[in-house]
């Protein structure tokens, strides 16, 4: 059985961004029915006007005000019908066959209800966009196998990439581009929305696991992610935003650890310390 989706993607302030992004979903549709809805956070830079001129049939939600990324996504999961629900932030490109090739991915996995694939900048580097659980020893994990697959030593670098190749369940996907079923979206509530930004992706992937489902990294489908360009038109509220939903993550998951993290980040505030 071939599974229609529903490609929902949230927009603020990235008008050519997300214009190409919907370029490229227009230009790779998936082999199968689909559809698309933008869901824009009332951007103050013509984005939703400039959507609306090239493709005047396109579903649309202008919202009055800026409601965060989980919340908007909701809005658009909501909206649409499909069996497959593919969230797809507006500074991503697809490419031929990499929407099908997702949704392929997920159908082979009657076990898991979400699908990543490799996330690549422009320039061709991978990124970490799979990992474990948010807690305070895997964070520094991640950021420093981050580092090492950066500027690490060649052996390092190349161990760490050759991991990134390889199919395999995970703790969770980046929500940059992740592929769900519908109906266990819904079984799990959506997302958080006490997320404006930042670790709904690996809250919502906890929530599928909890339930009982599997998260697939599935890195024979590449789409670019150019990453961050609506964030930098606001760097001051994005990085409070960021600590805000990161605060709250480890209330909801690891409230013995909340104390100790609003402690470090209020000293980092005061020291003028970021990152």
């Amino acid at each position: 059985m071939t599974h229609g989706v529903s490609i929902v993607i949230v927009t603020f302030n990235a008008r050519e961004d997300a214009l190409a992004c919907l370029a490229s979903v227009h230009a790779h549709p998936p082999a199968r029915p689909w559809e698309a809805i933008v869901v824009d956070n009332r951007s103050g830079d013509g984005t939703a006007d400039a959507l609306a001129a090239r493709w005047p049939d396109l579903p649309l939600r202008r919202l009055p005000e800026n409601v965060g990324f989980a919340a908007a996504n909701n809005i658009g999961i909501r909206a649409t019908t499909q069996p497959y629900v593919l969230l797809l932030n507006s500074d991503t490109l697809v490419g031929a066959g990499q929407v099908e090739g997702l949704c392929a991915a997920l159908d082979g996995e009657p076990a898991a209800a979400a699908a990543g694939p490799c996330l690549v900048d422009g320039t061709g580097q991978q990124e970490l966009s799979y990992g474990p659980m948010i807690s305070p020893l895997n964070e520094a994990r991640q950021k420093v196998r981050g580092r090492l697959l950066s500027a690490g030593p060649t052996a390092v670098r190349a161990r760490i990439a050759a991991d990134m190749q390889r199919r395999q369940f995970v703790d969770w996907v980046s929500g940059a581009c992740l592929l769900v079923r519908r109906e266990a979206a819904e079984a799990v509530g959506l997302l958080d929305e006490r997320y404006f930004m930042y670790c709904e992706d690996v809250d919502f992937c906890a929530a599928l696991r909890a339930a009982g489902h599997r998260i697939l990294y599935a890195p024979e489908v590449v789409v670019t992610h150019l990453r961050g360009r609506s964030r930098a038109s606001a760097p001051a509220a994005t990085t409070r935003r960021y600590r805000d939903s990161q605060l709250a993550f480890y209330r909801k998951h690891h409230p013995r650890w909340a104390w100790l993290l609003r402690w470090y980040l209020a000293a980092r505030d005061v020291t003028g310390r970021r990152g």
